[in-house]
């Protein structure tokens, strides 16, 4: 049975392209954040070393712009163009579905949104020349010594092994969100009852003070129960919060350290927090727990 073709192409074929160029775009990323950090940092929006925007890239290059190689300014102009428009399209599904921003050039001039920038887009056209005429020559060479057979084996294994990372990062991601979902409402949960009990602190004094020869011990005994369970609750809200943040840091650890700059507007207060190594989030859990120990001494 003869293989489907794409543009003259056997789809095996393209996919051991797609494969080979998202390694080498990882391979790419990784050196160049590892030389600016001065430390190894591992890129990649999945766990394999592997980086499918690289990939879709080369494949665009190959299958709609090496027509254009004829007039080098067009050629220029399309890949530019079309590859900065492929950036920003994945910046903002990224942002959309996961509300966290993996890249952010709002550092660089004549940005877009933080998601491209002229700079960055200009080298995509010198990246897509590079690309088709040195680098993938040599590679529709190499993939042209394996057999037939081969190939299609080879492109089915890696196929496999690339949907069972995609599967494991979409369900990493889904499980990181819902969890810094809760967080975040934990958090909110905790300013509403602090903010709560300053205002209870505040209308007691005021209540007591106009109604204290009538209703004196009737109002602190009224208002103390409601403090008293307010700060019954709260150690329990506490301990909720930290296991969640806890939860956070571990689900979102890879992240983090991928990507430096992750920010998002969504999860800005949880993120800022998991940022602390685990000795300052320790620290700040302490420093709470003693805050409320004193407040309980001093009440008593």
């Amino acid at each position: 049975m003869a293989e489907p073709l794409l543009f003259q192409t056997p789809l095996s074929a393209l996919l051991l392209y797609f494969i080979l160029y998202s390694f080498l775009g990882w391979a790419m990323e990784t050196a160049y954040c590892s030389v600016l950090q001065r430390r190894f940092v591992m890129r990649g929006f999945l766990y394999g070393p592997i980086c499918p925007i690289y990939g879709v890239g080369a494949l665009m290059m190959i299958l709609f712009f090496k027509p254009l190689t004829g007039n080098l300014v067009v050629f220029y102009l399309v890949s530019t163009v079309s590859m900065s428009a492929w950036e920003y399209f994945v910046g903002w599904l990224l942002e959309t579905t996961t509300h966290m921003k993996y890249w952010d050039y709002s550092n660089h001039r004549f940005n877009l949104h933080g998601r491209i920038s002229l700079f960055i887009c200009l080298w995509w056209g010198v990246l897509s020349y590079v690309t088709i005429f040195h680098i993938h020559p040599f590679m529709e060479g190499l993939v042209a010594l394996v057999p037939t057979l081969v190939r299609q084996i080879l492109a089915l294994i890696l196929a496999a092994a690339l949907l069972a990372d995609a599967v494991a990062t979409v369900r990493h991601l889904a499980l990181a969100a819902r969890v810094m979902k809760k967080l975040e409402q934990t958090a909110d949960e905790l300013a509403l009852q602090s903010a709560l009990a300053r205002a209870e602190v505040r209308d007691r004094v005021a209540d007591a003070r106009e109604e204290l020869e009538r209703t004196l011990a009737e109002a602190r005994a009224g208002r103390a129960q409601r403090l008293e369970r307010i700060q019954a609750e709260q150690p329990q809200l506490w301990a909720r919060y930290q296991r969640l943040q806890e939860l956070a840091e571990r689900n979102t650890r890879h992240l983090r350290r991928t990507y430096v700059k992750l920010s998002s507007s969504r999860y800005a207060g949880s993120l800022r927090d998991l940022k602390l190594d685990a000795g300052d989030i320790r620290r700040r859990a302490e420093q709470r727990r003693q805050a409320r120990k004193a407040a309980r001494r001093r009440k008593s």
